[in-house]
């Protein structure tokens, strides 16, 4: 798996499909992934109803929308009663991982895991990130290229250095 990281706005990136954080109900976590939603149209917001809360680590496909991407994979990073966690994040991007491999999407773009508010703190939604992405490329031939699309400078550093600490070539 080839894994790049860098600055960009997610709407924009070219990719076969976006995997992003939600909460149970398959909302936004943060105004930036909001902000995604509001890029993708009524058309993802129409698709994005649960009949119950998912629990952390579910994952769901969805088209994406006026997007770049043709799909948008929703990964379940809280619900009411289960916070941001490591443990969390790791469950929600192996899932989102496992929903590219079944679809066979070969380009991955990927919002960080984890961040905001009261959440993780970027440094370890980055380790808790690399680690399920090592994993995954062990084993996995999907997908084949995966993004880690970032905000700015000081998010890009915290993933390269996640990244030489936990990525090994696969």
């Amino acid at each position: 798996m080839r894994l790049e990281i860098k600055i960009d706005d997610l709407a924009y990136v070219a990719a076969d499909a976006i995997a992003r954080p939600v909460n149970a109900e398959l909302r936004a976590t943060t105004t930036l992934m909001r902000r995604l939603e509001d890029a993708a149209g009524e058309g993802l917001t129409r698709q994005l109803r649960v009949n119950e809360p998912l629990d952390v680590g579910a994952a769901v496909v969805t088209a994406a929308g006026h997007l770049e991407s043709r799909l948008m994979i929703h990964a379940v990073v809280m619900t009411e009663d289960e916070s941001v966690s490591k443990p969390g994040v790791q469950r929600a991007i192996t899932s989102a991982l496992q929903r590219a491999r079944d679809w066979k999407i070969e380009h991955l773009a990927v919002a960080p895991f984890g961040l905001g508010a009261g959440n993780l703190d970027v440094d370890d939604a980055a380790q808790a990130m690399l680690l399920a992405l090592s994993h995954h490329a062990q084993g996995a031939d999907y997908p084949r290229e995966v993004t880690i699309v970032v905000e700015n400078a000081f998010e890009e550093a915290a993933f390269q250095a996640a990244r030489a600490w936990k990525w090994r070539d696969a």
